[in-house]
């Protein structure tokens, strides 16, 4: 299954048919594109995408995202050629990111435990 074209192209992003059969990847590595717009779209941080994968510079990463958000006909099709030979190749179909309803939130204000009031000994005359 051949890809979509790539309609706007990204300096840090290449697309070879000699190099991961096609998919879009970073430049001077071999991680695919998809895997991080599939670990950004599941709910992950940039800060922990940059964590999970050291050998990139942040430039790259964030070139990678944008690459993805510019080029999403591409991501899809390239996510679904994944699923199509997991499948094939008789591996389980990868889980579906939880629905934002059941993902804690870091920046959701949580209600702080009651304060106990502390015990004063009174000063014996």
């Amino acid at each position: 299954m051949k890809l979509p074209i790539v309609l706007i192209p990204h300096p840090h992003v290449r697309v070879d048919e000699q190099v991961l059969g096609g998919s879009p990847h970073v430049v001077g590595s071999r991680v695919p594109v998809r895997r991080l717009w599939a670990f950004f779209n599941s709910g992950a941080s940039v800060e922990r995408i940059f964590k999970r994968y050291p050998q990139l510079p942040a430039a790259k990463v964030l070139d990678a995202l944008a690459f993805a958000l510019d080029n999403q006909e591409v991501m899809e099709a390239d996510l679904a050629r994944e699923e199509e030979i997991l499948t094939r190749a008789g591996h389980r179909p990868a889980r579906k990111p939880v629905s934002i309803d059941q993902m804690e939130l870091p920046f959701v204000e949580q209600t702080p435990p009651p304060r106990v009031p502390s015990r004063r000994r009174s000063k014996a005359p």
